[in-house]
């Protein structure tokens, strides 16, 4: 398999989040593909119409967009409010509401690009330096923590909202203050300047994307001193006492053979590598990185596709170290995971990447916010011990783990994180390459993709899915000669089959290519099993040994309290694995009993195995997806079953 095949030219209109000069797989622009009715787009309609309101009104009402407003009449002190970073949330709102013009054309995500512009604007120092929390009157001075200062994060995602602007409007004036921090940065830490680097790896993945857009080959390769600089020690441990790790600067990139330290750095990092690989052509940098994603992926990653499983660095754990009760999961690091997985899938064409972003798609990112989309969860445990209380609305949550979702956080990197993720989720669906166009995420879609050379394939999409495995796929543009229309078929989906030219024909996981001339009007049909089925843990995963989860299709689905008979509680419930999972209209029962535990005594959680003498009588228990949990109320809940088995 060779890597980076096709020259890719940059479209400064084609609004793809992600550019690759080289790749073997071309992103499609966001006016290529249109979502229909369904599942993600009821998802990005309620972000477009309620979160990034919300997000502006929040941000306001605490007082993180005045902090540049009092940059700027020079009434800065130290009453400062929010952290250190509370301006990276600004600059991903603005990301988000630019996509979402770019996908909708919604006069009113334009009109709040434009007045936050203003707003951020006003507050950029003449050498191009932008941030309210350093660099003036009563407050720290510029570049003095490098560790746990966020200040070079900050920028990444000011470039970040300059790419988003560039490739749906044009440049304009986001993009020049963007322009403008970014040649500061290379003024400041390019070669003779400071050899340091950012606590919080964001700048590198920034430089490259905005170096892409603006055809600045300056900003890449300032990306690159930063990736190199990392991973020698340099940041100080004692201004963070959780290891080098933490940072990413314990082990080069190149040198490193799984993630580690906290999550979202590292795949953040991670993200900008694979960018920098395809740039440069650099091999070893690319396989360093799917060498990390195999092995955390194997070992590190929970069944949602999770990542995270300490909450005292929000890190990664070491191998099968996977509690469900203490699973961290950061909705952030579920983004960051689709943000490495697609960069990997464009370089090298393999969709096992695409199964881990379906799974993370629907597990965490469509977990976090709340249908309405005013309210997030933070983190993403599968075991919910404690039924919490009811949020309130109007107040800040101080905390980022809790059982229900909550407006706000006092750090709010989620509900920004997520905003930008929905209003781009199209863009991630299918691909060119390889000959022709690649389905990847499975929803009702009009694609008219560009194969190149003058070349256009038009296809609708018709399907339910998740709720149905059945993907319908008709020619409504058929370029001349011959192209290949290939659909993903995932890792779960033994028994799929696919239905073109009157013939039916088993497809096992991996890609299903039907490569011929087309015809307009003809349809290929895929058909996945989307049966509920039982899923058991490697035995390595100590905290959940003995137990099984249900998924239905991509669907991981989960038990919650407020479905049991009345005098049965979560903790004593027991699946029966020899009775198979029953469809029941999007949720599933499962057979199930009740008891007392398998040790004697209650005074001591030891004892001799005594058996499930005392157990109640079978019952069904219903289970629903996952991704849906605590919208009912406060409830307990969990995903891994203890199962009986006799």
């Amino acid at each position: 398999m060779t890597v980076h095949e096709t020259a890719v030219p940059t479209d400064p209109t084609g609004g793809r989040p992600v550019v690759p000069s080289r790749s073997r797989h071309r992103p499609l622009g966001l006016g290529e593909i249109s979502l229909g009715p369904g599942f993600w787009r009821e998802r990005q309609e309620a972000n477009a119409s309620a979160t990034l309101q919300h997000c502006e009104d929040w941000m306001e009402r605490l007082g993180w967009l005045a902090n540049f407003d009092r940059v700027a009449e020079g009434t800065t002190g130290p009453d400062r409010p929010g952290w250190c970073f509370s301006d990276s949330e600004v600059y991903k709102l603005l990301e988000a509401l630019s996509w979402e013009y770019g996908r909708s054309g919604r006069p009113d995500a334009d009109e709040a690009v434009r007045r936050i512009t203003e707003r951020v604007g006003r507050a950029q120092d003449g050498d191009g330096y932008l941030n309210t929390c350093y660099g003036h009157a009563g407050r720290p001075p510029r570049y003095g923590d490098f560790e746990t200062g966020h200040e070079l994060y900050c920028t990444g995602h000011l470039l970040q909202a300059a790419v988003a602007r560039v490739r749906t409007t044009g440049p304009d004036a986001l993009v020049e203050i963007a322009r403008r921090a970014a040649d500061h940065v290379c003024d400041t830490f390019g070669a003779g300047g400071t050899e340091a680097l950012c606590g919080h790896p964001e700048i590198e993945v920034g430089l490259v994307e905005l170096g892409r857009a603006l055809g600045e080959e300056r900003y890449v390769e300032q990306a690159r001193l930063f990736l190199d600089r990392r991973g020698h020690g340099t940041l100080r441990e004692d201004r963070v006492p959780l290891g080098g790790a933490y940072f990413q600067d314990d082990v080069p990139v190149r040198a490193a053979h799984a993630w580690r330290g906290h999550a979202v750095r590292a795949l953040y990092l991670s993200a900008a590598a694979v960018d920098l690989a395809a740039e440069r052509e650099d091999r070893e940098l690319l396989t360093a990185v799917e060498r990390q994603w195999e092995h955390s992926v194997a070992r590190r990653t929970y069944l949602t596709g999770g990542m995270g499983s300490r909450h005292q660095d929000e890190g990664f754990g070491e191998d099968w170290e996977l509690p469900a009760d203490r699973a961290y999961c950061e909705s952030c690091a579920g983004v960051a995971s689709v943000m490495v997985s697609w960069r990997l899938y464009l370089s090298t064409g393999d969709v096992r990447y695409a199964d881990l972003m379906e799974r993370t798609f629907f597990n965490v990112v469509a977990t976090a916010p709340s249908a309405d989309g005013r309210a997030f969860f933070y983190a993403n445990p599968l075991h919910q011990r404690v039924t919490a209380g009811a949020p309130d609305p109007g107040t800040v949550s101080p905390r980022a783990e809790g059982g229900v979702r909550a407006p706000w956080f006092d750090v709010s990197c989620c509900p920004t994180n997520l905003a930008r993720t929905f209003a781009t989720w199209h863009a991630y669906a299918a691909s060119v390459g390889d000959g022709g166009l690649t389905l990847l995420q499975y929803a009702t879609a009009r694609i008219t993709a560009d194969l190149g050379g003058g070349r256009v394939l038009g296809v609708e999409v018709e399907t339910d899915y998740p709720g149905d495995g059945l993907v319908t796929v008709r020619v409504t543009d058929p370029p001349p000669g011959a192209a290949a229309l290939r659909l993903r078929v995932p890792s779960w989906a033994r028994g799929a089959v696919l239905e073109e030219g009157g013939r039916r024909r088993p497809v096992p996981p991996g890609v299903a290519v039907v490569e011929r001339e087309f015809s307009g009007g003809e349809e290929v049909r895929l058909r996945l099993p989307v049966q509920p089925r039982f899923t058991w843990p490697d035995h390595r995963v100590d905290a959940v040994r003995g137990c099984a989860a249900v998924e239905r299709g991509p669907l991981v689905y989960c038990a919650e309290s407020i479905d049991l008979p009345a005098g049965v509680d979560l903790d004593d419930v027991l699946v029966d694995p020899s009775a198979a999972p029953v469809d029941r209209g999007g949720r599933v029962l499962v057979r199930a009993t009740a008891g007392p535990s398998r040790t004697a005594g209650r005074d001591w959680p030891y004892g001799e195995a005594t058996g499930r003498g005392g157990a109640g009588d079978p019952f069904d228990l219903t289970l629903s997806p996952y991704h849906q949990w605590a919208e009912r109320g406060p409830t307990t809940m969990r995903v891994w079953l203890p199962a009986d088995r006799g």
